[in-house]
């Protein structure tokens, strides 16, 4: 059976062989992963099942106590989440031998840290997709809980392509005032925004201001051209920021606490290689095994902002 175009040969490979290319081959371009890093995790691995249950415990109020009357109970009205695992995720190469007989080792090191990029980026833009669910949305890239990045308030509506605007100050303190009402915690939010949103943020003077951001270290961030910090929220940037389905290009930021999703790991990045004889050549895949879901529904407000 031919293999058509999808393996290296000579020709497609010719850069990494030393009288066509240095081998001095650096990826220039990586995907900036981060809510892999920022949410609740939870490891599977080496465990059996397809299906995660995670117990959802609700609150209970402290109630007046009276001499010599009994404690009052809490009814125990605890529930659970159960997550899928059901995200698999592969890449794989076929290597011939006259190719890596040619090639510099860089060769394979270069596919291993490519295989590794691809994968992350599908496990990242997976977890910001949760972001579609929060504030009652209905899991769509219609984004049907979203809010107007202009001011936090006004409603998106992907059909009509309404309410979307840049990201503002007024909209962020909105959101985090969101956040405040269901007493989502301080500690462990963060801000997820497009590329575009960054260049926004860069253009407001309060968030440029070395008095607002503070120091991290001995190195302002802004000075520096990264962003740091909004209100104590830590900001990343990403081009993983979620798409809605308007016609107008919409982009999504997610200000959200770790607790507002969890991501549950069963096979962390696997790498096998296999002599494949019939083509001479190494045969080498990659791949990793998760489930995802959202936890808690009010520790998240996502924005539209213009892509």
């Amino acid at each position: 059976m031919g293999l058509g175009t999808n393996h290296q040969t000579v020709t497609t490979a010719d850069k990494f062989i030393p009288e066509v290319w240095s081998d001095e081959i650096i990826a220039t371009y990586k995907k900036n992963l981060v809510a892999a890093n920022l949410i609740k995790k939870m490891n599977f691995k080496g465990k059996k099942g397809d299906t995660v249950h995670i117990p959802a415990p609700t609150r209970g109020d402290a109630s007046a106590k009276a001499a010599g009357s009994q404690v009052t109970l809490i009814a125990a009205t605890e529930g659970e989440k159960t997550v899928a695992i059901d995200q698999h995720w592969e890449y794989s190469r076929l290597i011939e031998d006259i190719v890596e007989a040619q090639a510099l080792s860089s060769l394979r090191q270069f596919y291993t840290d490519d295989a590794g990029y691809a994968l992350a980026r599908k496990v990242d833009s997976t977890l910001i997709q949760l972001g579609r669910k929060v504030q009652g949305g209905g899991g769509t890239a219609a984004y049907s809980g979203a809010f107007s990045g202009a001011d936090g308030t006004t409603a998106y509506v992907a059909g009509s392509n309404t309410g979307s605007g840049a990201l503002t100050d007024a909209a962020i303190r909105r959101s985090i005032q969101r956040l405040d009402d269901q007493d989502v915690p301080m500690d462990g939010r963060f801000l997820i925004v497009p590329p575009s949103t960054r260049n926004t943020l860069m253009g407001i003077a309060r968030f440029t201001e070395q008095a607002f951001v503070g120091e991290q270290g001995n190195a302002n961030t802004i000075r520096n051209g990264e962003i740091g910090n909004v209100y104590g929220i830590p900001v990343f940037v990403t081009s993983n920021a979620d798409t809605t389905s308007g016609s107008t290009a919409t982009r999504i930021c997610l200000l959200a606490h770790k607790d507002f999703a969890v991501l549950v790991e069963q096979m962390g990045v696997r790498t096998q290689t296999q002599y494949k004889q019939e083509y001479l050549g190494t045969l080498f895949t990659a791949d990793v095994l998760f489930g995802c879901d959202e936890l808690r529904d009010g520790a998240a407000v996502a924005l539209a902002v213009p892509a």
